[in-house]
């Protein structure tokens, strides 16, 4: 017998845990006699895994992905580098655009008086206007 609820053995939410098992990234649990689902030390592993891939922020058709290869005893290590470097290689695109956003906030923010006038060229940006202060 399972001690405590997978949610607290694979520090996933209930409500997660309910969508993989929707999606198909975890097998529907069994019940048990008092209508609670039933999760294997497999289950909960599975769980971890996808847990530890979304916090490496892997979308979850990669996540499938990373699944089927983590069960493919023959699998290929240069399979899974690449679906790692291809993420860190779009982590790394995403980051170079916020940093481009926070530039460009920092520069608005810098050339805004921050007084009780109305003149600011942050809200002029967002209207698309061109500031003149």
């Amino acid at each position: 017998m399972k001690i405590g609820p997978a949610s607290d053995r694979s520090g996933v939410s209930q409500r997660m845990i309910r969508h993989y098992e929707k999606i198909g990234l975890i097998p529907s649990a069994p019940r048990r006699d008092s209508g609670y689902r039933d999760y294997s030390d497999a289950d909960v592993h599975r769980l971890r895994f996808i847990a530890n891939a979304r916090d490496l922020g892997f979308p979850i058709e990669k996540i499938r992905t990373l699944l089927g290869l983590w069960s493919d005893a023959a699998r290929s290590s240069a399979d899974v580098k690449l679906l790692a470097t291809a993420r860190a290689d779009e982590l790394g695109r995403k980051a170079a655009g916020l940093e481009a956003m926070r530039r460009a906030l920092l520069d608005l923010a810098g050339r805004c008086h921050g007084d009780d006038r109305p003149d600011c060229p942050i809200i002029d940006d967002l209207v698309g206007k061109v500031s003149t202060s």
